[in-house]
């Protein structure tokens, strides 16, 4: 499954799956609902891909351990976004002050479906963007641990499953192991939308 940005970005534009997706990774006894209350924290992530290798690559992060939410946990580039800010800024700023790649070298390609986490009150904005080249990184030992650079196509099911301590208890979660590490959650539900996406878009293209 190879797409040039401009397929990716046409892609994008298409009728998302949304629940559809984020579903099929969607922790045990949590459910997808709008937000209800004042108290929601908008933010948004960064799907940041490139080719390697003649593969399509996603950059992941692993949080550091001292981080108040999802700490150690596999992640896109993002947080909290500010007063005034779009989107698109947050993503692009956090990637930032994350990982140290500028908006210089980043091409918005569009935007996957938000989607509301009960548990955090976070609304997500998930955000994709496109890199001509691998860039030099500049970690911030104070929010990341490790990049990961993970294929797109190691994301088709059948999918794991793991035990993992969460704020509502021990669950048995659906997740995808790569690289000795576990991606589940919010992330694993915005990757599943994503490669989704790409399915959705290599039928069009064949048919």
């Amino acid at each position: 499954m190879m797409f040039s940005k401009e397929n990716i970005r046409k892609a994008l534009q298409g009728e998302l799956p949304g629940q559809r997706s984020h579903s099929k990774l969607l922790p045990p006894n949590r459910v997808l609902k709008a937000a209800a209350d004042d108290r929601v924290k908008n933010s948004s992530v960064l799907l940041l891909l490139f080719e390697e290798d003649s593969e399509l690559k996603v950059l992941l992060i692993k949080r550091a351990v001292h981080m108040k939410h999802h700490a150690g946990q596999i992640a896109l580039p993002g947080g909290r976004v500010e007063a005034n800010e779009t989107a698109i800024e947050t993503a692009l700023r956090e990637t930032y002050e994350e990982i140290g790649v500028g908006e210089d070298k980043i091409e918005i390609l569009g935007k996957l479906s938000g989607f509301y986490v009960e548990v955090s009150r976070f609304q997500i904005w998930p955000v994709v963007g496109w890199l001509e080249s691998k860039p030099v990184f500049r970690i911030n030992p104070d929010e990341v641990e490790k990049i990961i650079f993970f294929p797109i196509e190691k994301f088709k099911p059948p999918y794991d499953e793991i035990k993992i301590d969460t704020l509502t208890g021990t669950l048995d979660v659906p997740c995808v192991k790569f690289a000795k590490e576990i991606i589940w959650g919010a992330t694993a539900m915005i990757l599943s939308e994503f490669y989704d996406v790409l399915q959705k878009a290599g039928e069009v293209q064949s048919s």
